[in-house]
């Protein structure tokens, strides 16, 4: 057996994590996004196409967004919660995630 290869299936698991987490904050950014024009009426929501779009990125960022919106109270027509996950994830990609990429580096090694 090669001695790094534990590893190098940490690092790639890590790695996919990442990006993973990297996608939830652009798919976040982008919604946001996309709302404040839906809101000021610049683009269409009966377009196919940018209700296509909408459908996509609520379904991708429900996993994170739900849970968040059961806990935070509503601020009229403020919605705070994409503030409270984008921090969240960026908390879970630069603190907690290299200490679990190291902890599994080393459980993986044989």
């Amino acid at each position: 057996m090669i001695l790094g290869f534990g590893v190098g299936i940490a690092g790639f698991i890590c790695f996919i994590i990442n990006g993973l987490i990297g996608l939830w904050v652009l798919a976040i950014i982008i919604q946001v996004v996309l709302s404040w024009l839906l809101a000021f009426d610049v683009i269409n929501p009966r377009n196919r196409l940018v209700s296509q779009v909408l459908y996509f990125l609520e379904m991708f960022t429900a996993p994170v967004m739900a849970p968040l919106r059961r806990i935070i109270p509503p601020l009229g027509a403020i919605d705070i919660t994409p503030l409270i996950a984008l921090l969240i994830l960026q908390g879970v990609r630069a603190y907690l995630l290299p200490p679990a990429c190291a902890a599994l580096a080393g459980l993986l090694t044989f």
